[in-house]
């Protein structure tokens, strides 16, 4: 007789939700959904009205990561969709994907979590009671396995305290959450606060029809274009095991350098004002464009942090002061928490302790995982799908999790690792580096792919894999979850780049290669003596 199928509840119907879904099922499991809302999609789905305890996102929003880095990793994006997908479009992908693998069904809309309990037994079956919610009726049920994909952009951090007299300014203030978009800000003058991805973006798209835009930061950023050489998205050039490998090879100083003079050779940070007192790997970087060319125009003025606010306007810390403001953004991020899970899991100052940022050590059953509680220097996508990946598989019992203490001893490692890194920030505690981690991962889940094995035996598609961008594609080449497409996927990876940009035929002619046949050879041998190295 067969055995029963694990019954396992998947909390979120965002990105991170449906690929937890559909790894649920290719491993055998059984997943419910229970998504709070009426549709798919989370932090991407647009919507007029913000809705408590999801972040909103404004129209125009564009992801900063390109559509190669950002897919699932059995489910390119299609060919002709743009590198960097509009909000509308990323929904439209993940629709597709919902479709392809016949998702939905497992989803049960407008259905709040309201607790997850361990049962009585917990300590032999790592079983929990969940009590959900719908139309107003509660009801219960029991689950093998829980995983949380509710994800880190959960309630808006708006620090008022820290802004004294802007209980008496008179003008409008509010979250960037709830900022949708220009037009109500004609000829107004505005400020907003902070220089992350958000607070440059409302800059930018504000100072299109404000009168005057004031951007304020308390350290600077480093500010990078989504576009690299040759017009390649940013991350398609940067994140490669090449790159991967020289920054494990060099000093933290040496990398820091580099990046910096190649940001500053786009615009001197200094001369914008924008220069941080921190090093470049110190910070989550910017994303932005259109920054620079809005400061260089006068449209975006860079400010320090504001000491107080007046009635009608704000005093910067440099002593300067604008007065006739219409209305402040606090683009001040967000932080996280699990309500449902009561005691079970402890959030203090955004920061909780989880082994690989997914287990929680102390459990006598590894039965509950978090998927997509981590900000990276990347695509968040491929990420959340290696964890599910990961941990269907510790559900299952094929994969052994270490003690609670050798958990532990790498939570704490990952933490001081954090906190000498980064300038403290309620942002900095869960960051990961994009290879890095998906390499850890894949490591545990026996998907990391084996150079020395694809270089003697596919030579083409190991110097692809090597020095071409780190996509998704390259953990399907192997072990559980093996994909058949994964080959062709990264040898085409290149293709669908460039697909969407050819709306014009400019004909041919003839130009010198990028790569000569000699660079080639010594590129191989350079690939090869790498390889050993690097393993």
């Amino acid at each position: 007789m067969a055995m029963a199928k694990k019954r396992i509840a998947v909390i979120g119907g965002g990105s991170s939700g449906l690929c937890t879904i559909k790894c649920c099922l290719d491993d055998g499991l059984e997943p419910t959904c229970f998504e709070r809302s009426e549709d798919i999609g989370g932090l991407w789905r647009f919507k007029e009205n913000p809705e408590e305890g999801r972040a909103s996102i404004y129209k125009s929003v564009i992801i900063n990561t390109s559509k190669e880095m950002m897919c699932f990793s059995d489910f390119p994006i299609p060919d002709d969709f743009p590198n960097y997908m509009h909000n509308s479009k990323i929904m439209e992908y993940f629709r597709m994907y919902a479709d392809h693998f016949n998702l939905l069904k497992y989803i049960r809309f407008k259905t709040t979590v309201v607790s997850v309990t361990k049962r009585p037994d917990f300590s032999s079956t790592g079983q929990w009671d969940i009590v959900t919610e719908s139309e107003g009726k509660q009801e219960s049920a029991i689950f093998d396995g829980v995983m949380v994909c509710s994800g880190h952009h959960t309630n808006a951090h708006l620090p008022l305290d820290s802004f004294p007299g802007i209980e008496k300014f008179k003008g409008r203030y509010s979250h960037s959450r709830d900022y949708k978009n220009p037009h109500e800000f004609s000829g107004k003058r505005v400020i907003v606060i902070g220089i992350g991805n958000s607070g440059g973006d409302l800059a930018v798209e504000l100072s299109h029809e404000a009168d005057q835009v004031f951007l304020s930061t308390r350290r600077g950023a480093w500010v990078l274009n989504r576009i690299a050489e040759q017009g390649y998205p940013v991350d398609i050039v940067l994140s490669t095991r090449l790159n991967t490998f020289f920054k494990r090879m060099l000093t933290t100083s040496m990398v820091n350098q580099w990046a910096e003079n190649r940001v500053n050779a786009r615009f001197n940070h200094a001369h914008y004002g924008l220069r941080p007192q921190h090093r470049i790997m110190s910070q989550h970087p910017t994303i932005n464009d259109d920054l620079p060319n809005c400061i260089i125009s006068g449209k975006v003025q860079v400010k320090p942090n504001i000491r107080e606010f007046t009635e009608t306007g704000a005093i910067f810390e440099d002593g300067t002061r604008e007065e006739d403001i219409d209305a402040v953004f606090f683009a001040t991020g967000y932080s996280f928490s699990f309500p449902f899970l009561q005691d079970c899991v402890k959030v203090v100052e955004n920061q909780v302790s989880l082994y690989k940022f997914i287990f929680p050590p102390h459990l006598e059953k590894p039965t509950l995982a978090f998927i997509g509680l981590i900000q990276p220097l990347g695509a968040i996508m491929p990420l959340a799908e290696l964890q599910s990946r990961l941990a269907t598989q510790v559900f299952k019992g094929l994969i052994r999790l270490p003690t609670e203490s050798d958990m532990m001893a790498d939570i704490t490692q990952k933490k001081d690792e954090m906190s000498k890194r980064y300038v403290k920030s309620p942002r900095h505690t869960i960051q990961v580096d994009y290879v890095e981690y998906m390499d850890e991962l894949a490591c545990l889940a026996g998907v990391k792919p084996n150079l020395l094995s694809l270089f003697l035996t596919d030579p083409k598609l190991a110097m692809e894999v090597f020095f071409g961008p780190c996509t998704p594609y390259q953990y399907r080449l192997r072990g559980p979850g093996k994909w058949g497409g994964a080959r062709k996927a990264i040898l085409t990876q290149r293709e669908r780049i460039i697909k969407p940009l050819k709306t014009r035929a400019v004909g041919d002619y003839t130009h010198p290669t990028s790569m000569p046949y000699l660079f080639k050879i010594v590129g191989a041998v350079a690939l090869f003596a790498i390889i050993f190295a690097y393993f």
